[in-house]
């Protein structure tokens, strides 16, 4: 009997790397005093004459602000994305990821300009509904994406208006829909290639 060996596989790219880029990302702020999560990972309002405005409007994704917030986030990135890259490829998942940053930044930089947001929730919420299309079939919605999204965007909209909290419900609600909207594009397009 032949043994066979078991090693690791860097098995998803672009969820590995990023989560990597986050965990850099809350050592660097930590190494910085916090200087490196109020001029790199936050998104604010700013000037647009400043470079590091438009760095921030992706920056803020990689940036968390503590270890539970950072955990929170990429756990269940790790639990969800590989499923994801797999499904969507490595490149689609970088756009799902890239894309999502950039909205929630830019609606986050008009709507509440005072308040600096950080972290991978965005993208989180994206990966949600995003899982929700894996299932999508030509002249068919999943109950599930149904569910899914009353259920979590749902509640985001409820925490957004009942519950006074630090978290940027906007953000979820936001990424949820920018995922949705990717999967239907990413889904459409395959049903019509079969």
């Amino acid at each position: 009997m032949k043994k066979t060996k078991l090693r690791i596989s860097f098995n998803s790219p672009v969820v590995l790397t990023f989560s990597i880029i986050c965990f850099a990302a809350l050592l660097i702020d930590y190494l910085t005093n916090g200087w490196a999560n109020l001029h790199l990972f936050s998104v604010y309002r700013s000037s647009f004459l400043s470079p590091l405005t438009y760095i921030r409007f992706f920056g803020h994704a990689v940036g968390h602000a503590g270890w539970d917030h950072f955990l929170g986030n990429i756990t269940f990135l790790l639990v969800v994305g590989p499923l994801l890259e797999e499904k969507y490829g490595s490149s689609n998942i970088l756009f799902v990821i890239l894309s999502t940053a950039l909205v929630t930044g830019i609606v986050h930089f008009i709507f509440s300009p005072n308040v600096p947001l950080l972290g991978a929730s965005g993208v989180v919420f994206a990966f949600i509904l995003l899982s929700s299309f894996t299932s999508i079939k030509n002249g068919t919605i999943p109950l599930t994406l149904i569910l899914v999204a009353l259920i979590y965007l749902g509640g985001e909209v409820y925490a957004g208006i009942f519950v006074k909290s630090n978290i940027s419900n906007l953000t979820h609600i936001i990424g949820g829909l920018t995922g949705a909207s990717l999967g239907y594009v990413l889904n459409m397009s395959k049903i019509k290639k079969q």
